[in-house]
């Protein structure tokens, strides 16, 4: 019996199953049928050559113009030139010392395989793989049936595999195959109107019109996400089971008495994602929930409202965040927004207070000391701080819910730690805190879906009434040099109108990359202020070596500025390798207006709140991602005054990396940006392949085409797992699943 698990030797033969595992590292016959087309040639639509680009791997359909041969200039042997045509456009072959063949006759039509490169400003294929249509002389009487078929598949394919030789296997093994069992049960596929496992293969390798492709994609792409969708459904039952510390509310209590002190009125949606969080809160099994919110929705007040109704149950929060610098600005705001309330055993302290902690991994020796003895006895009823929370030494008295801000800053190893701390015991079973993630990146919601499918998610969209409006203009100095000195001009404007500025730049300086010659905290401080893009575009300016220049970096930039356009202003300096009493005593001063103009790394990204702050200068803005761009600009217009924030780029137009600047100029709706970035980074891999190195289970699944499907997926694994959440009864699916989301991806959709 030949079935998915089989190897291909016996199939395709020897010469051929190496081939397959050599270059693609496919071994099974499962392997090779989820090795699906990139895209399909039309029989007798030739390929349209405009759309080639320089260094790709291409296989396209053409007809041959002509063929020549000329003698080598400088060497012996002669150099064969093919020209192939199509739409109009034609693109030179080129072959050294190749014997002509019978094949190659003008008129023809064949595939023609190989890597795009420039000779004398044209593109050209030198030495491709090629397959002439009628031409039997390397594939034997078959040649003409495999391409017989109205639609040609065009396989992802490597320089010493090309596309036709992976068809010619693919054909061989569907030919052989048994009808393989299906695993989704029988009454879904009825419910959806989905083919059979077995059409669905035949029809996504050897469909025999547009209509046979779509409807098995639609098969497949449906496997992809229900085996997700029943992933995350099973994490999400297992985190329900679990029990939790009940937090219900307390009338008259802290919660209750805060909003009341409140000089500002909440927003609709805060209202309204603070009632879910209650009910959730007040819940016997953990809240996992997300809460994303554009820069400045105003979500530190949702988190503290939860924090407040943990308090008032005499339970522990514990807010993280991924620096010290905003660790130590959000345990002021959060003072400030207290008041009396959070000043419990001071002399002003209201009656009913409680105490906000601040820990970190530098903290002097007493500081410390005094900080764990007051989140081990309770006496902290919200502790705030960075990746010390973690450490194995820090004991709560009573744990009952954890913030992570800016989760995306941490390492999912690091998420998980804190997520899994107990938080008491309950009838001699620990307790699971409850959970709130706090994002400002916007995620689409295809991304929620699946790469935070096990959490519930909220949205903040509505921002509080008096944010002012902030002009986001890309500088071109690449093409207009002399913009620059107009940019510092710009902002010797602003101090002059009595506001701030912050100039940032991609890296500190000195010892090379931000987290160089950094150790312990501190380089685990500074891997967060790294743009978070490494090389965003090829197509950015270069030196005269042909090498790209290093980004530019605060230790450099400071010191130009302050001796040169900004001389005679207030400079300050902030990253993340200051010991950690300079970064608080940088941020002070700049709080309270005794600096002009900051210049910073990435740290000041989240969370820095100076109203003040009125113009933001973004250095090599092109070494930033998008949605990074996004949220620096946010640390400006928080006040009344109009906020400005000015792009700086060499990188050209028409590159990848000037569509994202200008994409970031043209709003301020973080989720449209997000949705956008989405599309430049093209989606990436949801299951983590890129961080495992392996190959992904998801193959055809879209984040930005199937949203609909996904979203469809998530509602009917639901309704599996709640019946059957170990799919015992649905031993095919279970199958799926652990095809599609192995082992090492489920702990990283779980973690993440």
């Amino acid at each position: 019996m030949t079935d998915l698990d089989s190897p291909l030797k016996p199939l395709v033969g020897q010469a051929a199953a190496n081939a397959l595992a050599a270059q693609l590292d496919i071994n099974t016959v499962g392997e090779l049928l989820r090795h699906y087309p990139r895209r399909y040639a039309e029989r007798g639509k030739l390929t349209d050559l405009a759309s080639l680009e320089l260094g790709e791997h291409v296989t396209v359909m053409a007809e041959i113009r002509s063929v020549s041969s000329r003698p080598m200039r400088q060497r012996r042997g002669t150099i064969m030139e093919v020209v192939i045509a199509s739409g109009g456009r034609t693109l030179s072959c080129t072959f050294f010392n190749r014997r002509f063949q019978g094949s190659l006759v003008a008129g023809r039509t064949g595939l023609f395989a190989g890597k795009v490169t420039a000779f004398r400003g044209k593109l050209q294929l030198t030495q491709p793989d090629m397959m002439i249509f009628g031409d039997d002389e390397d594939d034997g009487d078959d040649a003409a049936d495999q391409f017989a078929g109205a639609l040609l598949p065009i396989y992802p394919a490597t320089t010493k595999l090309p596309s036709w030789k992976i068809a010619r296997c693919v054909r061989q093994v569907l030919d052989m195959i048994d009808e393989p069992a299906d695993p989704v049960p029988a009454e879904i596929l009825a419910e959806r109107g989905l083919p059979s496992l077995g059409e669905a293969l035949r029809g996504i390798h050897r469909p025999a019109s547009d209509a046979d492709h779509r409807r098995a994609r639609g098969r497949l792409v449906w496997d992809e996400a229900l085996a997700v969708q029943l992933a995350l459904a099973q994490r999400r039952m297992a985190a329900l089971n679990r029990p939790a510390p009940a937090c219900p509310p307390v009338p008259g209590g802290l919660h209750d008495e805060f909003d009341a002190r409140l000089p500002f009125t909440l927003t609709d949606g805060q209202r309204e994602v603070g009632e879910v969080i209650t009910r959730d809160l007040a819940g016997e099994h953990p809240m996992n929930r997300l809460v994303q919110g554009d820069v400045g929705a105003g979500k530190t007040i949702v988190a503290l409202r939860a924090m407040l109704r943990v308090a008032d149950s005499g339970r522990q929060a514990a807010m993280l965040a991924p620096t010290e610098v905003l660790a130590g600005q959000h345990a002021r705001t959060l003072r400030e927004l207290l008041g009396p309330l959070g000043r419990a055993g001071e002399l002003d302290g209201a009656d009913r207070a409680t105490r906000i902690t601040l820990l970190t991994g530098s903290l002097p020796a007493r500081a410390r000391k005094q900080a764990l003895l007051d989140t081990v006895s309770g006496a902290s009823g919200i502790v705030v701080g960075t990746h010390a929370l973690i450490q194995d030494r820090v004991e709560f008295a009573d744990l009952g819910l954890l913030v992570v801000d800016e989760q995306h800053r941490f390492g999912v190893e690091q998420r998980d730690v804190l997520r899994s701390r107990e938080g008491g015991q309950a009838g001699g079973q620990a307790k699971t805190p409850h959970l709130l993630v706090m994002t400002a990146t916007p995620i689409p919601r295809t991304v929620a879906m699946t790469v935070y499918g096990d959490l519930e998610v909220s949205a903040l969209r509505e921002l509080p009434k008096g944010r002012s409006p902030i002009a986001t203009t890309v500088v071109p100095v690449g093409e207009k040099p002399a913009w620059l000195e107009r940019v510092w001009h710009r902002l010797r404007e602003e101090v002059a109108a009595g506001h701030q500025a912050f100039v940032v730049c991609p890296r500190i300086g000195e010892d090379g990359a931000a987290a160089n010659g950094a150790t312990g905290r501190d380089a685990e401080e500074d891997s967060f202020e790294e743009a978070d893009l490494e090389d965003p575009d090829d197509e950015g300016a270069d030196s005269d070596d042909g090498k790209r220049r290093p980004p530019l970096a605060v230790a450099d930039v400071a010191p130009m500025l302050a001796e040169g356009p900004l001389a005679g202003l207030r400079l300050g300096v902030l990253h993340g390798r200051l010991p950690a009493d300079e970064k608080e005593a940088v941020m002070r001063a700049f709080s309270a207006g005794e600096l002009d103009v900051l210049v910073a790394t990435t740290v000041i990204e989240v969370g820095v709140d100076v109203p003040n702050a009125t113009a933001m200068v973004i250095m090599d803005a092109d070494r930033f991602g998008l949605s990074q761009l996004h949220q620096l600009r946010g640390r400006v217009g928080r006040g009344k005054a109009v906020g400005v924030c000015l792009l700086v780029t060499d990188s050209p137009p028409g590159t990848t990396a000037r569509e994202r600047l200008d994409a970031v100029a043209s709003t301020t709706d973080g989720f449209e940006l997000a949705r956008h970035d989405l599309e430049l980074r093209r989606e990436g891999d949801v299951l983590g392949a890129s961080q495992s190195g392996r190959r992904s289970g998801l193959r055809l699944l879209s984040l930005l085409r199937d949203e609909r499907t996904i979203t469809e997926a998530r509602d009917r694994a639901w309704g599996l797992v709640a019946e059957d959440p170990l799919l015992e009864r649905h031993a095919g699916l279970a199958g799926m699943v652990a095809e599609i989301v192995d082992e090492e991806r489920a702990e990283y959709l779980e973690k993440a």
